[in-house]
């Protein structure tokens, strides 16, 4: 080991040239900015989706369809899965948070019990919504339907 093999330790030192700092360093004046125009300014940013003045993508694609802001997200879940859920656990009673404890929901979803499948025992379900099957196939083997 010798002085021509001496290196300052990894991190200690900075790789990069430092913009703006007087005309000794050789990078002050314009600071690699150019001369004039709004880049060259402070506070300048460019817009999200500016394409240098050329009309924006997003402005020259047809508009169409409807989206409706109200529109309410259910997470579907069949009766078959209720099926399994109760024989598997010996449930009476299923609610949102049995199906969120299962993983077949999320705590944050909107359940609707959609009519697939068959129920082979008698149970009470709570949801946010039931389609018309559901309900009455629910029914018909002596259950409850509870709407939240």
């Amino acid at each position: 080991m010798d002085l021509s093999n001496l290196k300052p330790a990894k991190g200690s030192t900075k790789s990069e040239k430092r913009i703006g700092r007087g005309q000794g360093s050789g990078r002050g004046g314009t600071s690699t900015r150019g001369h004039k125009g709004a880049k060259s300014r402070s506070g300048y940013s460019i817009k999200i989706g500016f394409e240098g003045g050329q009309m924006p993508l997003q402005r020259r694609l047809p508009k169409y369809g409807f989206k409706n802001l109200k529109r309410v997200e259910y997470k579907g879940i069949n009766l078959s899965t209720l099926d399994e859920l109760a024989a598997k656990k010996g449930l009476k009673v299923i609610n949102v948070d049995n199906l969120v404890e299962a993983g077949f929901a999320s705590k944050n979803d909107k359940v609707k019990i959609l009519g697939n499948g068959t129920l082979s025992v008698e149970v009470e379900v709570t949801a946010h919504a039931f389609s018309k099957s559901a309900a009455a196939a629910i029914e018909a083997k002596g259950g409850k339907a509870v709407k939240l």
